[in-house]
């Protein structure tokens, strides 16, 4: 806030220096020249009728000559006080003019306004530091989800991007670089209502930086983070990192759990994919020969997974000398014919192309399939801009790290027990997991199921709470009910519960709650307002309970009692 003045001060001192000094000469020149009154007496001004005078002809405005006609010494010298107090005020509002166009000033002032709407923020917020397809994504999906951002990036033109975008939050940002500290704190960092730290540039030791800094200035903050190196990662972990995302070893547990597990991937697909997205259909990655085409840090995460699920794979790498292939690797990009020959491309029953660039993965796939059209292809999208022909290119499987990360960071952020409950899914049976995905299908049309999250405490679910306190006894199964009809279920699933430390996966109906019980639901958006209007509303539980549609009124309490009476 101090840069402001200093910047004015810094470069406004020599044209304010000349503009005193113009003031002072002229104002000292009608001091000193002798007029005449209205009686032809000699008179002279004071200081004050002089610095009056001078003040408004010095501007322009030009009232006339007080208190008296001015004698021609007074006007000669009016004359040289115009065009010396003229110059002298062009001069200065130039000089200011000109620095107002600075970028320096011009940063000044709009990280002063920055740091205003940041201070008036009074609900809670998350810390987004990077706006590339990634941040992109997270901030659309949390803005759909009502919840606050604050934005931080380096490159202007992605936060322009971000003022284009018709949210239905405004989300503040600020260009600057958010491994320095002043940057953090700037974007609210140390604010009560900071809810969160979500580090997601393409640089690793950037979000190191950010994940260091905001554990030692605000301790309590949670922070995400998107870490490619392991090294770096446990770095992270280290300082107290909470959440560490790493995109390629994400995937590639994806990809095995899909050979694996197929309704168990399409689970996870369903409930972590932003609100409103289509229903995904299930797919069955053969078993047999696999054909790798990259091996960085993403295709030797896949290639370790596919190892161990049994599979033959060979790995097609373009500089063996330097990223060490496994043996009997093809040397080449793989968008070659002659090189997915050389793997046997027509025996080979899935290709992932695994490489950074995503002409070569999209050039692969399509030389892949005029060789073996019956083939699995799984391609790797590193930007958005090319959705549409990654999506023309009728892939069985797309991974784009942006939206894989969003996912993550979303489930963790609006349903932390979503990602509990995929973990311990995947210790089930397939056939346990098509039974879910089997009933989730009967709860949704053709989008995917939402999912969240009931907290019995006074303050959520106050019904609930003062239910128990009363001795009566709530179950599952009561929140789950139609508040128009109480032996018509709801379309959701409680997917788990959580109690003190337990979580108990597809908990019974019959499960009688306990005080700070987390449910998890998946099912139909509205199933969910029903449950919040159960878990709030004393006479929809009420209804729950008993059965009994009890009135509501002074009028129809009176009315019900007294008939109540009669009978």
């Amino acid at each position: 806030m101090q840069q402001i003045p200093f910047l004015i001060m810094r470069r406004m001192r020599t044209p304010l220096i000349v503009l005193i000094c113009a003031y002072a000469i002229a104002v000292l020149g009608f001091v000193l020249i002798p007029g005449q009154d209205d009686q032809g007496q000699p008179w002279r001004m004071s200081f004050f009728h002089a610095f009056y005078f001078v003040s408004y002809m010095g501007s322009t405005i030009g009232f006339g000559e007080i208190p008296y006609p001015f004698t021609g010494g007074q006007r000669l010298w009016t004359l040289v006080t115009i065009y010396t107090t003229v110059i002298a005020w062009l001069y200065a509002i130039g000089t200011l003019i000109s620095l107002m166009q600075t970028p320096l000033f011009r940063s000044a002032v709009t990280r002063n306004s920055f740091v205003r709407r940041v201070k008036k923020i009074r609900e809670p917020f998350y810390l987004v530091c990077g706006y590339g397809d990634t941040g992109h994504a997270l901030v659309s999906a949390l803005a759909e989800l009502d919840k606050q951002c604050v934005v931080v990036d380096l490159s202007s033109d992605r936060l322009d991007e971000l003022e284009l975008e018709e949210l239905p939050k405004y989300m503040p940002a600020l260009q600057g670089d958010a491994s320095e500290s002043d940057v953090l704190l700037d974007a609210g960092l140390a604010s009560a209502f900071c809810h969160g730290v979500i580090a997601i540039t393409r640089d690793d030791q950037v979000n190191l930086k950010i994940a260091i800094a905001s554990k030692l200035l605000n301790k309590d903050v949670r922070v995400f983070c998107w870490a490619e190196s392991h090294d770096t990662g446990a770095n992270m972990a280290s300082f107290g990192t909470e959440h560490i995302i790493y995109p390629y070893d994400t995937f590639a547990n994806y990809l095995s759990n899909a050979i694996s597990l197929p309704s168990n991937y399409l689970l996870h697909q369903w409930l972590t994919a932003p609100r409103g997205t289509l229903l995904t259909e299930p797919v069955f990655p053969p078993r047999g020969n696999w054909i790798l085409c990259g091996y960085g840090r993403f295709g030797k995460a896949v290639y370790q997974k596919l190892i161990e699920q049994g599979l033959s794979v060979t790995v097609i790498a373009e500089d063996h000398s330097e990223c060490q292939p496994p043996a009997n690797s093809v040397e080449g990009r793989g968008t070659e014919e002659s090189t997915l020959n050389e793997a046997n491309i027509r025996d080979a029953v899935g290709i992932i192309a695994g490489t950074d660039h995503d002409v070569n993965n999209l050039s692969i796939i399509l030389t892949a399939k005029v060789l073996n059209p019956g083939i699995f292809t799984i391609g790797r999208q590193e930007y958005a801009t090319n959705n549409l022909v990654f999506s023309a290119a009728n892939l069985d499987i797309v991974t784009n790290h942006s939206k894989l990360i969003s996912s993550e960071v979303l489930a963790l952020i609006n349903t932390p027990l979503t990602n509990d409950f995929l973990l311990m899914s995947r210790h089930q049976s397939d056939d346990w997991s098509r039974d879910i995905v089997a009933r989730l299908l009967g709860c949704v049309d053709d989008e995917n199921p939402s999912a969240w999250v009931i907290t019995i405490r006074p303050k959520r679910t106050s019904a609930i709470s003062q239910a128990m306190e009363n001795g009566q006894e709530v179950q599952v199964n009561h929140i789950i009910r139609s508040p128009n009809h109480r032996k018509k279920k709801l379309p959701c699933v409680p997917l788990l519960l959580a109690r003190a430390g337990e979580k108990i996966l597809l908990p019974d109906p019959a499960t009688v709650l306990q005080p700070y019980d987390r449910i998890l639901f998946a099912g139909n958006p509205e199933a969910k307002r029903s449950t919040d209007a159960i878990g709030t509303s004393p006479d929809l539980l009420h209804y729950m309970l008993t059965g009994e549609n009890r009135a509501r009124g002074e009028v129809w309490n009176w009315f019900a009692k007294s008939m109540k009476s009669k009978s």
